[in-house]
Parts: structure tokens; sequence; C-alpha cells
């Protein structure tokens, strides 16, 4: 994994001042030197600058970017961030008409491969990927994000130039893009924070390439355009058949994203999709001599602490014992206590470039610090819930027929603390709402699908466009922090495509959600392990935590010059802070409840005052 950044403009000659736009160049993949150290670049003709910074994973020696090449007098240039899972295939195509490789990096694969097909690359590859090409015979700037988003890409437009990077401090490092905020910010923020609406940005001016999107920006002007979306199709695989295919979809997406110049371990958190996740790479290394580093994560005092609810009934710890008794895996424990958890939600926010999942963000930064003392590529079981029907919300008539975005469908929690006239300022329901209606007008569905079919196509796409997202954005973050590149084997689009279209009878088979998947996998895991509840990522419950952020938000409200003072209800805050904590009504997900509400404005407020809004 890397970092990517540039600009381009078709009314400036950047050349007649190489010396400032390539310290520019410098400046801005300095910004996000964190995804990468191991090699810089920087690429600047007479209307575009290119720059990247290097996370070496495969072809240590010879996959230098921005990489370049030339056929019939046009330069091409690539900078790039992902990995392409099927790279070996579309170079033997690409050989057979005539390119010769220089290197074995996927990077020339892709660059090759514009050279060849041009924008139309894009629906050959299977990876996770976020990259610029400059097309010097058609003076074009193409930027392509990968089907399921896992890779970032933001871009901004600044009169005649556009800016962009991988993560938003990439472009503030340009001199001419700031970080600025208006309502819409607010509205994001509090009306459907800490997810974000595809494609925007939350700073003023900002928007995302979304995914399985193609930007491209010429002399006449900006053009977006999707390559890939769902198409919902008739299921006519037996249940025995779509357990087949589904156990086969996952074990090449896993044996393709073993593919790796350094070692390769997972995180196992003792839960069914991370624990077959390991269980399939134990085997591919096992069967080459090796053995898979594995970690999992904890929280100081869990063990007395924890308090068992509807979305989080057991802890992970036993399961990850008897995973570690049925495969050669060498393990880490790793855990977090409570200051360090506290003081890490300031610099969750620095990682993200805006306020996020709290401590789910802060934890999973931290632990990705250690393991990346060990590793430097990680396969992870995120998805798994979002693509089978593994949440409450898919099952749970309440959650289900709630009318709104389900893992955030009662906006009371958040307006809890804000004032009357921030309410009615912002009008968060009618915001939301519309970002609700707009995302199910987008729903595939087969002619005549109405009533609880058509209410599961829903559910099933609101969590990937959505939900996923912001976890697959959490995943990038808290990973390339420390250039830890994480892969998501669930994420492969070809299992997305097909599971969209199973019935959801046959994905909660029996009544148990997930058992498709864990049907598929019945071979890896015994039953205890196999049909294991659902427990999500884990948090602390431990009333040291709780007390540390009622200390903080106390001290913000003592404050008369903290900037999130405006949109609070200094009353109603202090109500909220003598009330007991309800860890089992999240307010966002399965994760975020009363604490996380107290931690969330914290991170507003810090956000606020590191980006100078106002």
């Amino acid at each position: 994994m890397c970092g990517i950044a540039g600009f381009c403009s078709f009314d400036r000659d950047f050349l007649q001042n190489s010396r400032k736009w390539t310290q520019v160049l410098v400046d801005m993949r300095t910004a996000i030197a964190h995804r990468g150290h191991d090699q810089t670049g920087e690429y600047l003709r007479k209307h575009v600058g290119l720059a990247h910074t290097r996370l070496s994973i495969r072809d240590l020696a010879g996959g230098a970017q921005p990489m370049l090449r030339r056929q019939d007098g046009v330069e091409y240039a690539i900078v790039y961030n992902g990995e392409i899972y099927n790279a070996e295939e579309l170079k033997q195509d690409l050989e057979l008409r005539g390119f010769h490789f220089e290197t074995r990096s996927d990077t020339e694969v892709i660059l090759c491969g514009y050279m060849e097909y041009g924008p139309e690359i894009a629906r050959r590859l299977n990876g996770i990927y976020a990259f610029a090409i400059w097309d010097g015979g058609r003076d074009t700037l193409m930027l392509c994000r990968d089907r399921m988003g896992v890779k970032p890409l933001f871009y901004a437009e600044e009169g005649d130039t556009l800016v962009f990077g991988s993560e938003p401090k990439a472009l503030f490092a340009h001199p001419e893009i700031h970080p600025r905020a208006d309502l819409d910010s607010f509205r994001e923020i509090f009306g459907v924070g800490p997810a974000r609406t595809p494609g925007c940005g939350v700073f003023c001016g900002l928007r995302e390439v979304k995914p399985a999107q193609i930007v491209t920006f010429s002399r006449e002007g900006r053009n977006a355009s999707i390559y890939w979306s769902l198409e919902a199709k008739p299921h006519t695989d037996s249940y025995e058949q779509t357990v087949e295919t589904v156990s086969w979809l996952l074990r090449d997406a896993v044996r393709r994203q073993m593919v790796s110049d350094v070692p390769v371990c997972s995180f196992l958190s003792g839960g069914i999709d991370s624990s077959v996740v390991t269980a399939l790479a134990s085997r591919e290394l096992s069967a080459v001599g090796g053995t898979l580093n594995t970690f999992s994560f904890d929280f100081a005092h869990n063990d007395v602490c924890f308090r068992p609810n509807s979305f989080q009934p057991t802890q992970d710890r036993p399961y990850v014992d008897r995973v570690l008794a049925l495969y050669p895996l060498h393990h880490t424990y790793l855990e977090c206590d409570e200051v360090t958890l506290a003081d890490r939600l300031e610099d969750a926010v620095i990682m993200k470039d805006l306020p996020g999942m709290t401590d789910v963000d802060a934890s999973l930064l931290y632990f990705c610090g250690l393991v990346r003392e060990h590793n430097k590529v990680a396969l992870t079981g995120e998805c798994a819930d979002e693509i089978f029907g593994g949440y409450p919300w898919f099952y749970r008539e309440s959650l289900l027929n709630a009318d709104g975005f389900p893992w955030s469908s009662d906006l009371s929690a958040r307006t809890a603390l804000l004032s009357e006239e921030t309410i009615r300022q912002l009008d968060l329901d009618s915001y939301v709402r519309q970002r609700y209606l707009d995302t199910l007008a987008e729903v595939p569905v087969l002619p005549g699908e109405t009533g609880e079919v058509r209410r599961r196509r829903e559910i099933s796409y609101l969590n990937l466009r959505w939900f996923m997202q912001t976890l697959l954005d959490r995943m990038d973050r808290t990973s390339m922090a420390w250039g830890l590149e994480a892969r998501v084997p669930f994420a492969d689009h070809r299992i997305v495509e097909y599971v969209y279209n199973v019935p959801w009878e046959m994905k909660y088979q029996d009544g148990m959600e997930k058992k498709l998947l864990r049907d598929a996998c019945r071979d890896l895991l015994p039953p205890e392990l196999l049909y294991r509840k659902k427990s999500p990522y884990p948090k602390t419950y431990s009333p040291v935590y709780e007390k540390l952020l009622t200390e903080r938000f106390r001290k913000l409200l003592a404050d008369p010059q903290a900037p999130v003072q405006r949109f609070l209800d200094r009353a109603k805050a202090e109500r909220f802070l003598r009330e007991p904590k309800d860890y089992g009504r999240p307010w966002f997900g399965q994760l975020m409840a009363g604490p996380q509400m107290i931690a969330y404005f914290l991170q507003i407020n810090f956000w606020m005052e590191r980006y100078g809004i106002s």
C-alpha cells in the first residue's frame, strides 16, 4: 500500500516554476508519508504533477513510482495505492498483445493495461486500488477507485486546478486548498457521522471518488462515470450449490490475497469471520512450510468489567484460544488500557481528518501500530456481516423495518446534547431522510419484487453503500497510519455480486444469521466456533474509561473558547453526564453507546480546533 497525491491544470504551466511545484508535490506526499516510508517520487510536467510515497509489498526493488511508460511518442505515468490480485493473469494477456514488462509489480500491469484498454482496464481488475494515470497523448488525468471502496481517494477543484490525494491532509498541503466547513459539513457530522454520504468529503469542496467510479479531468472539464454496479439477478442455484460456490469464492479470495513478497499475518478475534480467514491463510502457509502470525485485541479489565448485552453477548478470548488449539499459529495477545485509549481519541481524528468511531478507531489505531512491529500485511474478517447478513437489523423485525438507516434510525440520541438553535438550523431529520431516500432509489431489484423481499434488498444495499464503507474507511486509516496493509478477502467483488442475489432464506437458513457462510466453512472449524453467536469488535466496559471521558468533557464545558460549545446545550450536557450510560442501546452501529457519545463530542471539538473550523 502507498499514498498518492497530485494536481492538474490546463491553464497553467507548472514547469515555469518547477522548483515551487515540485516542493508542493513533496509537501503533499510528506503529509501522507505514514502510508509508506520505503520510497518516494515526484513527476512534474507542463499541466500535471504526481507524487507517491511507497510501502513495498510486491517487487520490492522494481516497483518505484511514479512509474512511466512511453508508446508511439506518448508518455504515460501512474501513481497507485493498492493490490491487484489477478495481476498475473492480466500480465499474461498483455504479453500476448506485445507488451514487455520491466518489473514484477502490479503497478506496471495497470499502466500497460490502460495503454491497451484505456479506462476499460478498471473492469478487468480484481483487487483493492486507488490510482491516477496521466495520459500525455490525450492530455487527460484519470482517477479510479476499486469497486468496494477499500482504498480511499479524495479530490477538490480550486479555480482551474484539480487536486487529489489518498487522504484529505494531502490536499490541504496544496497552497490553494484549505479546510473549511459549512452547514452541510455539520449535518454530515451530527446527522450521519461517523458514516459519510458516498462521495462526500465533509469539508467544503472536498469530494471522494466513489467506489467503482472513474473521474477524468481534461481540457473539456471534469467527468465522472461508474464502471461497475451491483445487478439484481434471479438466483437459480440450490442451497447445496450455493454453499459450494461461496466456499470456492472465499477460498480463492484468500488464496489470491496471500500473494506478497513480505510475510502476511491475520487479525483473529475468535468470531467466525476472522477465524475462517485465519484458518484458510494458515492452510495456505502450512502447505509451503510457513506459520501464520495472528493477533487478537482486548481491553484492560474487561475480564471483570465486561457486561453481556444483546449486541455483544460473549467475550472473545476463549474462542481465540480454541482456534489456536486447531491450527499452527504464532499468536500475540494485544491489550489496551483506559488512559491509552482516551489519549488516542485525538490521534484518531488526525489519522482520519474527521471525527470517527471514537474508541473503536482509537483502539484499532493503537493495535495496528503494535501489529506493524511484526508484519507489513494483514488479512482481516471485515465485511462478512454486511454481505451475509450478520447484523441484528437484518433479522430483528423492529430494526429491519425501521424507517431510516437501521444502524442509526433514532436521531434523538444524536440531538440529546444539541441546543434548540442548532437543531433548528441544521434540520438533521430532513437531511438524513433525504440521504436515506436517495440511496433507496438506487437499490437494484428484480421486476415485481415488493414487500419483505424488496426490503431485504434495501437493507443489504444500504449496508454495502454506507455501513461497510464506514468500516473500510476505519480499517484503511488505522492500518495505513503505520504503513500496515490491511486486506479484506470478504470484500472480493465476486463474493458481493453472488451473495447479493442469494435469497434471505438461504443466508438465514434454520433461523441462524450467516448460516450460509457457516455451512460453506464447516470443514474449517468445530461447531462451537462455527455456530458462535455474533459478537462485534471488542470495546472497553471499564468505568475508568467512562470517568476519563466525563472529566475531559466537563473541562470542555468549562472552556468558553471550546469551538463545539456553539452547538451544545450546557444543561442537557450536564444532565447527560449525570445519567447512567446505557451500553446496550447504541446510537450508531452496535458499539457506539453512551460513553462513545461523549467521546464523539470530544473528537468534534478537537477537529474544529486542529483544522481551524469556525
